[in-house]
């Protein structure tokens, strides 16, 4: 019995933006219906491998893509290019409070599935439609990708190795994507809010509202202070990697072993990181003894630092620095992360019965609650697993229909 377990939603959504706001919304208690094509369903379903493995070791047909969106909900086959597939999602909409998808802007229209159909069956339902670049402007026809969305967005543009840096050759690194879907995850964690906003604002007054969600649009707002230092100057920033364009050093630094990250942020702070490293006259030169003239002297300064970082394994820097108040961490591959003792003390990794694997590890939601926590109650689901259950359930259909549907390849 979550905080939403009175809200219904019909997904149609596929890939990771939708089914992320999806899965947000069943964590605390939403009864998510997820509609899918017949045989194929999702598409991340084929994004794969790696793909769930059973207890003999054998891959099943769950792509771990898949599993990392869709717990906690129910998987409904039905073709919605049939009349019967689309008059059975208007009889899901009817008794739903929520509308997640994500087709190219108009799509559905052509299916009687768009707002204004729904509308009408349905007056307060809360709609929301995600799309690459929204319902409106010259680019809403295009389909829309998160890592082009990273592009035109602004984001590759900061994010990369800064040109001119030493050792990487002419014109530096060159523009970097996240190495997530971050314009995709973003949209869902924003439609997530967008939804749960105009369901309160229905509560109150009845009336339900359609929510228009673009990555682009997303992408942009989260470059957050990039934004305004950008509208502020009037000078586009630029990507400086792992370093800080205002603050010397705060980056990142090979150790004898590996890598880790190094935080200085005030002069006392790189005193003390100079004096763990058996450098202490770096703190006493004037070039680098405050802040602003490190950052003019960084092309001298960094170099040193690597050189004295390297003398160490990255286990001796960080307890080093840790005890000598210098803020430091590592830079953990995702084994090294779930077996990190903050990570585990968290409860980050979580474990669910499968049907077809066995047990599926997934992630926890990151969302603490005193009274309504978030919970994870059953396994992403197989292809179709609830069609039946959910048409008897909550449409009436008795086995004759059903049969009669599964036979013209409606579900």
């Amino acid at each position: 019995m979550g905080a939403l377990s009175h809200i219904r939603v019909l997904d149609l959504t596929r890939v990771l933006a939708g089914p992320w706001c999806a899965q947000t919304l069943a964590d605390f208690g939403a009864d998510v219906i997820k509609i899918e094509r017949p045989e194929t369903g999702d598409d991340t379903r084929q994004w794969g491998p790696p793909y769930l493995r059973t207890p003999a070791g054998e891959d099943t047909r769950e792509a771990a893509y898949y599993l990392a969106a869709n717990r906690n909900k129910r998987s409904v086959t039905v073709d919605i290019a049939t009349p019967e597939g689309q008059r059975i999602v208007r009889e899901l909409a009817a008794q739903s409070d929520v509308v997640l998808e994500n087709y190219k802007a108009g799509q559905l229209k052509k299916y009687g599935l768009d707002y204004e159909s729904l509308k009408a069956i349905k007056p307060d339902l809360v709609y929301c439609s995600i799309t690459g670049f929204g319902q409106s402007g010259p680019y809403a026809a295009r389909a829309g990708y998160d890592f082009i969305v990273q592009g035109i967005g602004g984001f590759m543009s900061i994010t990369g190795e800064r040109d001119g840096q030493p050792g990487g050759g002419p014109p530096g690194g060159g523009p970097q994507k996240a190495g997530v879907a971050i314009a995709d995850l973003m949209t869902g964690m924003y439609a997530t809010v967008g939804v749960l906003t105009a369901l309160a604002h229905r509560d109150r007054t009845g009336e339900g509202q359609y929510i228009d969600m673009a990555l682009l649009d997303v992408q942009v707002a989260m470059l957050a202070n990039m934004n305004t230092n950008f509208l502020a100057s009037g000078k586009p920033p630029v990507r400086w990697g792992n370093a800080h364009p205002n603050i010397v050093p705060y980056q990142t630094f090979q150790t004898s072993d590996g890598w880790i990250i190094v935080a200085v942020g005030n002069d006392g702070q790189f005193r003390k990181f100079v004096e763990a490293g058996g450098c202490a006259h770096l703190a006493d030169d004037p070039r680098f003894a405050a802040n602003p003239s490190r950052v003019r002297n960084r092309e001298v300064l960094v170099p040193l630092l690597a050189d004295m970082v390297q003398r160490q394994g990255k286990h001796e820097w960080i307890a080093q620095l840790e005890e000598a108040g210098v803020p430091c961490g590592p830079i953990n591959d995702l084994g090294e992360v779930f077996e990190d003792p903050q990570v585990l003390a968290r409860r980050m990794q979580i474990d669910l019965p499968h049907p077809s694997g066995g047990t599926v590890k997934l992630v926890a939601s990151p969302i603490k609650m005193s009274a309504t926590p978030p919970e994870a109650r059953s396994h992403p689901p197989l292809l179709g697993e609830h069609t039946e259950g959910v048409l008897a359930e909550l449409l009436g259909y008795d086995e004759a229909q059903i049969a009669a549907l599964r036979a013209s390849k409606t579900i």
